[in-house]
């Protein structure tokens, strides 16, 4: 599924038109995505958390010279999901 699908899934669903699903969607994923940008955790009921993982500073190397190469410090968005989520998943 894709952000099309997803905005007719939404569509359908509540009998909205695309151009408001749209909108709709729109508005969660940059709530979500600013949120998360801030270093907050998002929490979806059923669904999962969306948060910020820190990345240490390492040593790595570069796969065709195989030199030492320093990689710096970063973020990386995280989810995990709820267990109503993995239960759906995993039936039984």
């Amino acid at each position: 599924m894709n952000q099309s699908d997803l905005i007719d899934h939404v569509a359908r669903a509540t009998g909205m038109t695309k151009a408001d699903a749209g909108r709709a969607v729109e508005a969660v994923l940059g709530g979500i995505a600013d949120e998360v940008a801030a270093g907050k955790e998002v929490r979806l009921n059923g669904f999962g958390i969306f948060s910020v993982a820190e990345r240490a500073a390492r040593e790595g190397r570069n796969p065709q010279t195989g030199q030492t190469i320093q990689i710096a410090a970063s973020k990386a968005a995280k989810f995990s999901p709820a267990k109503a989520l993995k239960d759906r998943l995993n039936p039984g």
